[in-house]
């Protein structure tokens, strides 16, 4: 099992079963202690303790190719064949977070040999080859050492990745290596060159495992290489991929894939015998379920494969609580394909349990009483811890605070405690920490909200223990780069609470919209490779979409409305500006010119002279109008006499007689 880069969360401590029989676990404790079970009975085997087991705690574990105690005169076995059952492991191989690499025996209870100048960072995985015995080491360096364990000396060493090397593998042939970082890269042990490459997780790899299959059943026939698999699993990603390194096709993506509940942290494969027979796999998955799968990889599938069964754990429980579950660290195959070996419980008592499911139910619970089964015995002695001896005047004693500081403090000689000598006065505490002379660095204390570090473990803890106080501290911040860092450092188990919450928090108090986005666009932003794995996606996340969906109906309406309502208030504001410019308005300077008195005279005498030549020509105008008016009337009147002659003269005959008339009577 490989660790992980340091840049994510931490993984649990590793673990590793010995090939073959399952007979030893090895397990390394938070503090660095190493420790050896035997499966087969409660017994501890032996406890190692490194030196530097607190600066350089252990990071992966490994077991070296066992050692065959059999007769000179028998067959020499192939290297397909299953091992045999005399064949003991002896050698543990412990990679640290410096860069060293210790090979501890465990028949001789001692350290064999340390492995120092391949790396300058954390080793993330190592493994052997079964051939040559040669060993191979991956670190956070970028680099991958092959080492010569004969010389215990570097033998080649290559960069490996633009990134850390996360995980190793080697092919059952011996001839190709794996490793994997950001991507999947296919090594020729010979050349040291890449031959194929393959890019599908978007995180650290940390599990590799190549899927050797016969060609029939027969156990004389090597594995087929020409249809070789191997699988992989990252940190972040709920699914197990399996990829097929010689094809025709040569194509870079997935053959089939395997879903699980978490992340993956311990993969153990039972292969097959033949092409027919279904390839088993257990994979142990980080919030404690161990999944089984059974499929014959014979093409490409899709679909990702759900779990032919799931395993779980859990406690009796007394008399009115709840049974709580118990999560499952590592699980293995036996030899027979049929039974596991589960290991549970803590670092200090491990459980282990041979477990047969020959079930057809696809969720399985195990029932067990951790209380009366967790004791803490140990039936061997663990190894001693020698201490050198070294002389009393090459003692030199450190003063606590600043490391490295040079005042030292005199050793004074051991000798029993009895009545002190007269005149001998005793130093008092001040004295000597005056003597000590230590100028500490004063570190200021700030008073309010704590640091950014601080902020993800805050929001942790509020989403797990559900604290309204802590959850308004941390999500009622307006610091963009506070609220990035944060959700980039929360764990990947607490996105999904943390999107609950938000979404809790938009229908509740609509008017908090503002920064519960700026969250939702944080995790959105980061996490979207891990959002995007989960096969409930859409369930998960179907609150939150319609909330968004109905507020952006309304979007272009509102943004109408808002645009209106910004020129009104403009225009009524520039009226406003206006009218107070204008009865604010004054005459900032006046300006009078100097005038003569004559000018001012011959102004009044014009200004008189007009108004009289004014009035003149209205009174003609008006005498005019009543001279045309007059004699209007008089031709009226005029008319009218002559219109009363003619009729008179009618009346009496009188009328106007033709001149030749006149002049016959005549």
């Amino acid at each position: 099992m490989a660790a992980a880069g340091g840049v994510y969360e931490p993984l649990p401590p590793p673990c590793a079963l010995s090939p073959g029989s399952r007979d030893l676990l090895a397990l390394s404790g938070a503090d660095g202690r190493i420790q050896v079970w035997d499966t087969r009975g409660p017994g501890l085997r032996r406890e190692y303790v490194p030196s530097a087991h607190l600066s350089a705690t252990c990071t992966c574990l490994a077991w070296a190719p066992a050692r065959g105690f059999q007769d000179a005169h028998q067959k020499k076995r192939r290297k397909w064949e299953a091992s045999d059952t005399n064949e003991q492991y002896d050698l543990l191989t412990i990679g640290t977070a410096t860069g060293t690499i210790l090979l501890y025996s465990i028949v001789k209870g001692e350290l064999q040999s340390k492995l120092v100048g391949g790396h300058d960072r954390r080793v993330n995985c190592i493994r052997w080859h079964q051939d040559n015995g040669y060993l191979y080491s991956c670190s956070e360096d970028k680099h991958i050492v092959e080492w010569n364990t004969q010389t215990y000396k570097v033998k080649c060493k290559w960069k490996g990745d633009g990134s850390s090397v996360s995980s190793l593998c080697i092919s059952p042939d011996g001839k190709m290596l794996l490793s994997a970082g950001r991507s999947i890269k296919l090594w020729d042990l010979e050349t040291k060159e890449v031959t194929r490459q393959f890019t599908g997780h978007s995180d650290a790899v940390t599990s590799l495992m190549f899927i050797p299959i016969r060609a029939s059943a027969d156990s004389q026939t090597p594995p087929d290489t020409t249809g070789l698999y191997f699988l992989s699993g990252s940190i972040h990603d709920r699914l197990i991929s399996v990829w097929q390194v010689r094809t025709e096709k040569r194509e870079k993506s997935a053959v089939l894939s395997f879903t699980l509940t978490e992340s993956p942290v311990s993969v153990d494969l039972a292969p097959s015998k033949s092409k027919e027979e279904p390839v088993k796999l257990a994979v142990v998955s980080r919030d404690g379920q161990l999944h089984l799968f059974e499929h014959i990889l014979n093409g490409t599938h899709k679909k990702p494969l759900a779990p032919s069964c799931t395993v779980q754990i859990a406690t009796s429980g007394s008399e009115g609580s709840t049974p709580a579950p118990v999560p499952i660290h590592c699980a293995g195959f036996c030899p027979d394909k049929q039974s596991l070996i589960l290991y549970y419980g803590s670092t200090l008592q491990p459980l282990i349990e041979r477990v047969v499911l020959k079930t057809d139910e696809p969720h399985v619970c195990l029932i067990r009483d951790i209380k009366t089964t967790l004791t803490l015995r140990q039936e061997m002695t663990v190894t001693k811890v020698k201490t050198p001896l070294v002389k009393k005047d090459d003692t030199r004693v450190l003063v606590p605070g600043i490391p490295g500081h040079s005042a030292l403090i005199p050793t004074q000689s051991s000798r029993p405690e009895g009545k002190r000598k007269p005149g001998h006065s005793q130093v008092s505490i001040e004295d000597r920490l005056g003597a000590m002379d230590i100028d500490l660095p004063k570190v200021p204390v700030k008073s309010g909200l704590p640091q950014m570090d601080n902020f993800s473990v805050l929001l942790v803890q509020g989403l797990e223990s559900s604290d309204i106080n802590i959850l308004n501290k941390v999500l009622l911040t307006k610091n963009e780069p506070l609220i990035k860092k944060t959700v980039a450092r929360i764990p990947v188990y607490a996105v999904l609470p943390l999107v609950h919450e938000l979404t809790k928090r938009l229908q509740r108090h609509p008017s908090s919209a503002i920064m519960m986005v700026r969250w939702i666009k944080a995790v959105l932003v980061h996490h979207a490779s891990y959002l995007s794995t989960l096969p409930d996606l859409v369930t998960e996340l179907g609150s939150l979409y319609q909330i968004m969906e109905t507020r952006v109906k309304t979007l272009h309406t509102m943004s109408r409305l808002s645009g209106k309502l910004y020129l009104l208030i403009t225009q009524v504001a520039a009226a406003e500006n206006s009218q107070k410019l204008k009865l604010n308005q004054e005459a900032k300077l006046v300006y009078e010119e100097e005038s003569s008195e004559d000018e001012l005279l011959e102004d009044e005498h014009n200004t008189e002279s007009d108004d009289n030549w004014e009035e003149g020509e209205e009174e003609a105008e008006r005498e005019g109008e009543f001279d045309e008016s007059e004699e209007e009337e008089e031709d009226e009147e005029g008319e009218e006499e002559e219109e009363e002659e003619m009729v008179v003269d009618k009346v009496n005959g009188d009328s106007d007689v033709d001149p030749g008339n006149e002049s016959e009577e005549e």
